[in-house]
């Protein structure tokens, strides 16, 4: 059974919209300032009052996302909703509730403590309120597998809807954990770059910088599609998964496992290396991740991968952990629609362990031929997971419809 995209909707650093991210990435700038990625928006006038001081930042930008793509979509009032499911992706869901309340309790004691911090930090926080805004009856869920989670919501949504158990599924992740404390953390691990720029693939790269976002799409089935005559923007026509079984925090060096996802991905797709007009990489700029990226890129698309585009949306957002994947797959399927590739941004040295790759330095045309691409996402605990779309609809629905 075909999974179908419907619906786009983004929240992130380049600001509210899919049209405000895809400009963005296609500009070559980056929107990263004072080290971090910030969403800029008016939470009370995008959700009211009332919503957004009953949910965390993460769940406000999930819902502001679930707005644009399910509007987009047009599936309400056409889809019965105990067959739609919501799938949403975080890292660490409602880490500013948890702070504050953390910092709550120590100045002011147990009882200053919210009633509403559980309901408010909880992963599931942001997928639940979706479906409660909405009416969704369907399955509705948290993944949780670090960086890669809102891949594999992605991933798991499709599932859904070919195994007949959803006509629907409102898909994606959140994420609003640029803090003083995450940065903290991560500065600790060595993972979060010093000089708070984000190089993908530079022979000076040091680190990722921290961001905040979302990103929703909306999978539908080619039959419900059809029925009510929907726009189509694309196919989500193949996804992998794996695990690398390896480290907590490191990726497997042989780059095998993450091959294996890739593989698997453009196998269901029934697409050839030289098929694919542009890979969304993890690309998070630090030494490790990116250095056996291209190991897998290396494997998986052999004599093509002096000629098949990548880059990396992080340099120009930052990393959104369990938000990026959902985020960079909007992005590829974007690519695809515009035929028009967006760059790496700041790539002015690359590293000569990965100069091999064909790397996106400026916006330009996706080559001639190509049929589909691919958005690669790797996360702490050694989950890999890729997705590939493919070209789908009518003619008349192009890149103008973001």
């Amino acid at each position: 059974m075909k999974v179908l995209v419907t619906g786009l909707g983004a929240v992130t650093p380049f600001g509210v919209g899919v049209e405000a991210l895809m400009d963005g990435s296609f500009s070559g700038r980056s929107a990263l300032g004072s080290g971090r990625g910030t969403c800029h928006l008016s939470v009370e006038a995008q959700l009211g009052k009332r919503s957004a001081r009953r949910t965390d930042r993460f769940a406000q930008l999930a819902l502001v996302a679930a707005e644009e793509a399910v509007e987009q979509s047009g599936f309400e009032g056409t889809v019965p909703a105990e067959r739609v499911a919501c799938l949403v992706g975080t890292a660490v869901g409602g880490l500013q509730t948890l702070e504050s309340q953390i910092e709550t309790h120590r100045a002011e004691g147990p009882a200053a403590v919210s009633p509403l911090t559980v309901p408010l930090l909880m992963a599931n926080a942001a997928a639940a309120q979706i479906a409660m805004r909405f009416g969704f009856h369907g399955e509705t869920a948290a993944v949780v597998s670090a960086c890669a989670a809102g891949a594999q919501a992605i991933v798991d949504g499709a599932r859904l809807i070919a195994s007949g158990e959803a006509d629907v599924a409102v898909v994606g992740g959140a994420e609003a954990a640029n803090t003083d404390f995450t940065s903290a953390i991560f500065t600790s691990a060595g993972a979060l770059s010093p000089t708070g720029r984000s190089r993908p693939f530079h022979s000076e790269r040091d680190g990722f910088v921290l961001a905040e976002g979302a990103g929703i799409l909306v999978l539908e089935s080619e039959e419900s599609a059809r029925k009510r005559d929907a726009r189509v923007l694309g196919e989500l026509s193949g996804w992998g998964t794996s695990t690398d079984a390896h480290h907590i925090t490191a990726p497997e060096p042989s780059g095998r496992h993450a091959a294996q996802a890739l593989s698997l991905a453009l196998t269901r797709a029934g697409v050839s290396a030289g098929e694919l007009g542009y890979v969304n990489a993890h690309g998070t700029g630090t030494n490790m991740n990116d250095a056996v990226e291209a190991v897998v890129l290396r494997e998986v698309l052999g004599a093509e991968v002096a000629s098949v585009p990548v880059s990396s949306t992080k340099s120009a957002i930052g990393h959104l952990l369990g938000a990026a994947g959902a985020v960079e797959a909007i992005v590829s399927l974007g690519a695809l629609l515009a035929r028009h590739l967006p760059p790496t941004v700041g790539l002015d040295d690359i590293d000569p362990a990965v100069q091999d790759l064909c790397h996106v330095l400026a916006a330009g045309p996706m080559p001639e031929g190509s049929t589909a691409v691919a958005s690669n996402s790797m996360g702490f605990g050694g989950h890999n997971v890729a997705l590939v779309f493919s070209a789908g609809g009518r003619a008349d629905h192009g890149a103008e419809h973001l």
